[in-house]
């Protein structure tokens, strides 16, 4: 298991969501930080997880020799075995509460201790040894960007400021509810005997520092129309959309014959197998004849296919689908220049698999059948809208799936809010200024500082609904409505289109990606770093009891 696949997520403000398709696109805005910066580890992500300390036993113990014996040294840092814990025990708690019911999968015996498994037999690397680096390579990372946040005299906003001291002040909350006395004793359970009350925040204002000066800078980055277009010149399809039907049938809906054993498995020969490939071929033709011509057509002619039978089936729709998410089997097809609305195509899904002497095989799973209807060049401007969040509140939460859900009652309580939001403010002033401002004094999105204000919202940004209303053909700048989705009812104020393309947007945030990388990687690996006495780290951790 590489570092890499060891990476921790960052936790977003429910203030700043409205969707889970929001919060993909902002993680893949961010994705380079999410990858490469260790961030603030929540404590509820800790206390999803069964940890086993080796040297539990040792809470009793001052930590002494923890907290002055020199782990680390990186660039002019000497880190604490103490200091060294956080960031390794954050490694292991990321991973296990990402994969934790999947480690078999990863080759990890989550009831054996990780110095006592190995990653890799032949070099003898353990599972600690694994945990360890990302730590060290967390650590050396961390400590570069806060340094040059320092070197360019950047200090954390407020906010920012407050997010660590609330973190803090929950401590004694999370202890109580984990089933231990105090924060004291929370901390040494969870990040070993050297962990205190005063380090342990420390090391969430390093963090937060390194994180935040990284979001600074990126976003400081500038970039001028002809940087923009000279990018857009090596590839312009990657900025565009497109919108098409697919449809895959796989070989294995064909598949005849065959050997079935005393336990139920069936085996097929190598013709059966050939021959369900060409069978899926030949049906996948046959979607694709010149008497079908509209996507109607197309699924009519799908449901008929014998292998369909007592099935519903049909393409699946694409509609404005980004560049980047379309699979790689069929997007050379898909963003060929020459393609037009009624195109058809059938195209093999292969995998590849190399023996051990070396030779590939290329096994044909299915065929695709794709229709495409168009291509849109993403030129649309992105618009500026203020909202008002009025919450549903009350509901019933299952304790299976952990959703809520809203009675008629209550979101009818909402909505009557909403409406006499709107009500006021158009019996006021009725200017962007009083919505503002009652956005700030009213609605349950936001910290109250920004006017219920979203700049360059893009398509499909946000909730349909929401998505719908902003980029409704005949929105004109001081519109408002009231708008429905899963989280409430928002009282809505056009504010205007924006300069801003949503085809600029992508690729001016790609050249910030880029270019944060390129800094962050120059920053990180001019830090140098050196081992130290690593005895006190918690490398023998077993993760659960069984």
């Amino acid at each position: 298991m590489s570092a890499s696949s060891k990476k921790k997520l960052r936790k977003e403000q429910a203030a700043e969501k409205l969707t889970e398709k929001q919060q993909l696109e902002k993680k893949e805005a961010r994705k380079l930080h999410i990858y490469t910066t260790v961030f603030v580890v929540t404590m509820v992500l800790i206390l999803a997880i069964a940890i086993i300390v080796g040297v539990t036993q040792t809470i009793r113990n001052s930590g002494i020799r923890e907290r002055n014996t020199v782990a680390l040294t990186v660039g002019d840092h000497q880190i604490s075995s103490a200091e060294l814990n956080y960031f390794y025990m954050d490694a292991v708690n990321n991973f296990y509460s990402q994969y934790g019911s999947y480690a078999s999968m990863f080759g990890l015996d989550v009831t054996l201790p990780l110095d006592e498994q190995f990653v890799d037999e032949e070099t003898g690397r353990t599972w600690a040894d694994d945990f360890l680096d990302s730590a060290k390579s967390n650590a050396q990372s961390v400590y570069a960007i806060a340094d040059a946040a320092e070197e360019a005299g950047f200090t954390l906003s407020d906010e920012r400021k407050q997010e660590i001291a609330d973190t803090v002040d929950s401590l004694d909350a999370y202890a109580s509810y984990a089933g231990y006395t105090n924060s004291k004793t929370y901390l040494k359970a969870y990040y070993g005997n050297g962990a205190t009350l005063e380090s342990y925040q420390q090391y969430l204002e390093l963090n937060t520092l390194a994180d935040a000066y990284y979001e600074e800078y990126t976003n400081e980055l500038t970039y001028t129309d002809e940087d923009l277009r000279e990018a857009e010149a090596e590839n312009y399809d990657k900025y565009s959309s497109y919108s098409y039907h697919s449809y895959y049938l796989a070989a294995s809906k064909f598949l005849e014959g065959g050997t079935t054993d005393e336990e139920g498995n069936t085996t097929y020969s190598d013709e059966e197998t050939a021959a369900s490939v060409t069978a899926a071929e030949e049906a996948a033709n046959s979607l694709i004849s010149f008497e079908i011509t509209t996507v109607e057509e197309l699924d009519a002619a799908i449901a008929a296919l014998s292998v369909n039978e007592g099935e519903t089936a049909a393409s699946t729709a694409y509609e404005d689908t980004l560049y980047s998410y379309i699979s790689s089997t069929i997007s050379s097809w898909v963003t060929d220049s020459s393609r037009k609305a009624g195109d058809k195509a059938v195209i093999p899904s292969t995998s590849t698999s190399t023996a051990e002497d070396g030779t590939e095989t290329t096994t044909t799973n299915g065929y695709y059948v794709v229709f495409y209807e168009g291509m849109n060049d993403n030129t649309m401007n992105l618009v500026n809208v203020r909202h008002i969040l009025v919450s549903f509140t009350g509901g019933t939460t299952d304790e299976t799936t952990g959703v809520t859900t809203y009675s008629d009652e209550e979101k009818a309580a909402a909505k009557t809010a909403a409406e006499e939001l709107l009500a006021q403010w158009q019996e006021g002033d009725a200017t962007e200024d009083s919505f503002a401002e009652l956005a700030n004094a009213e609605s349950d999105d936001g910290d109250g500082t920004t006017g219920g204000l979203y700049e360059n919202v893009y398509p499909g940004q946000m909730v349909t609904n929401f998505n719908d209303w902003c980029f409704d053909e005949s929105r004109v700048s001081g519109d408002t409505g009231i708008v429905e989705t899963e989280y409430g009812y928002h009282v809505m104020y056009f504010v205007g289109e924006s300069d801003y393309t949503y085809r600029d947007y992508q690729i001016e945030n790609e050249l910030r990606s880029a270019d944060a990388s390129e800094w962050y990687t120059a920053t990180v690996e001019a830090m140098t770093v050196t081992d130290g006495d690593f005895s006190y780290i918690a490398t023998d951790l077993i993760l659960s009891n069984g």
